[in-house]
């Protein structure tokens, strides 16, 4: 009997084409593994069969509960033959988007009886990344490059240490030493665990520093400065702390808590009275809370699937502190495949700031942190509401994987590596009580380009675009990852 499951399963495997009786990473046999490209659709075999085993394979560094934690299915749960197949696709899924793995195969090993056996064999990245940099203070490398004409006055040099995986349980640890234009030492740790079924963990983290140079201003959307060589025009320090729960797979809820303290130069509030509402130090502290939720085959570059996030944060309490501000932020994104080559993103970006009459310290919106409208790279806009969207149809251009020889770092003897070809169309609108010299708030916005996205180790994600916007600007402009 045992001999007659195997042998129908696998006629079922071969007559659709989409799993296959291959070798995993290791080159044992398997029966089914999600190295295939679809599980089998057929519901020939609908016997319950109960996972009497899990075997974990490939972990050096990652502690084994949490590859467990990312699975559908556990030992002594029962589903019919194509259900667990469909888990395993999803288990494939969900353990690449943890970022510790640059491939995972997740097999079934065997049949006795009505049980099954499980395998999961992975392949670690490299998880420690010590990266000494020299890095320009501008807000991009463009503007560096054509405003203020590569002045290496304008750098910053140091070294940042992150390691990805630090005890082994996803957890992550990053140092940034900072010297030159700007001063700044930062540690921050994300992921330690407080319950032993991973659902609760807490991070938190500090940063100190000073700048010789503030953006005190915005005129015709873009940052105006003010600097001094010989002093320092801003000290500041602050921290952060965090609790995160995740209750299951796909969402995650987390709790903050920050404080910020910084003390600005007194010619600052000389040029811009509306600065900041404190002429002193300017205390800042904030509650804020965040839903995130991701269902796609890949975080870092989705072809497929939907993930969203929801933030709601209170700056400021009662009548001494100098700011006031609730913010309502969200952004979604979604990928749909139109045929085996080719597919469809939408993403989607909003943002509500309360009181509308707002500091310029709190204005900020487009061209800020991970925020940006293509084509509108060297500009930024300021106000208290509005959104923006992205569309994009790409196709998948080349997939292949280069392999390293290496015995030493067996980590990297598997590079990923991916081009994709696309075309792209944007649309915003970002409103302010008092637009002043920016023409470009409070009016219709959009641009549209080409561009050519490469993916490959580590989750990096290049992306060179050429986008022309509402003035009639074009430009060629690169990005080093693929935020909203």
């Amino acid at each position: 009997m045992r001999f007659v499951r195997i042998a129908c399963f696998c006629a079922i495997v071969l007559t659709h084409g989409q799993a296959s009786c291959q070798e995993p990473l290791s080159g044992n046999a398997l029966i089914f593994s999600t190295d295939a490209s679809l599980a089998p659709t057929s519901d020939s075999v609908n016997q319950n069969y109960t996972v009497r085993n899990i075997i974990i394979a490939g972990n050096r560094k990652t502690n084994p509960n949490i590859i467990l934690r990312e699975l559908s299915f556990q030992i002594d749960e029962a589903y019919p033959l194509e259900q667990i197949t469909k888990k395993f696709q999803k288990a494939r899924r969900q353990l690449m988007n943890t970022g510790l793995f640059t491939d995972v195969t997740v097999s079934l090993q065997s049949l006795s009886g009505f049980d099954v056996y499980v395998k999961i064999e992975v392949l670690e990245k490299w998880y420690i990344w010590p990266q000494p940099f020299l890095r320009t203070v501008d807000k991009n490398f463009h503007e560096w490059w054509s405003d203020k004409n590569r002045s290496m006055d304008r750098i910053n040099y140091g070294i940042r240490l992150t390691h990805n995986n630090f005890t082994g349980r996803n957890d992550k640890l990053k140092i940034n030493v900072m010297n030159g234009y700007t001063r700044q030492i930062a540690l921050e740790y994300y992921g330690l665990y407080l319950d032993n079924q991973l659902r609760w963990s807490v991070n938190g983290g500090f940063s100190i520093g000073q700048n010789r140079e503030v953006n005190y201003m915005t005129r015709a959307n873009k940052p105006v400065p003010i600097k001094d060589n010989n002093q320092f025009l801003r000290t500041y320090n602050s921290w952060f702390a965090e609790v995160s729960f995740r209750p299951a797979l796909k969402t995650k809820h987390t709790f903050g808590i920050s404080y910020s303290a910084e003390d600005f130069a007194d010619t600052i509030f000389k040029l811009n009275p509306y600065f900041s509402p404190s002429t002193s130090v300017l205390h800042s502290p904030q509650l804020s809370y965040k839903l995130t939720y991701f269902d796609v085959d890949y975080i870092p570059y989705p072809t497929k699937g939907y993930m969203g996030e929801i933030s709601i944060k209170k700056r400021g309490f009662g009548f001494n502190d100098p700011i006031n501000l609730w913010q309502l932020s969200a952004k979604g994104s979604g990928s749909w495949p139109i045929n085996q080559k080719y597919f469809f993103n939408l993403r989607a970006v909003g943002m509500l700031k309360l009181p509308f009459r707002q500091p310029y310290v709190t204005r900020q919106f487009i061209g800020y942190e991970d925020q940006y409208i293509q084509g509108y790279e060297y500009y930024v806009i300021d106000g208290v509401a509005g959104g923006y969207t992205k569309a994009s149809i790409t196709r998948q251009l080349l997939n292949t994987k280069l392999r390293i020889n290496s015995k030493r770092f067996k980590s990297l003897n598997y590079i990923p590596l991916r081009f994709y070809a696309k075309t792209f169309v944007n649309a915003g609108f970002v409103y302010s009580r008092h637009a002043g010299e920016n023409e470009l708030t409070n009016t219709p916005l959009y641009s549209g380009g080409v561009g050519l996205d490469i993916v490959t180790y580590n989750d990096f994600v290049i992306k060179i675009e050429w986008s022309v916007n509402r003035l009639g600007e074009n430009g060629l402009y690169l990005h080093r990852r693929n935020n909203f």
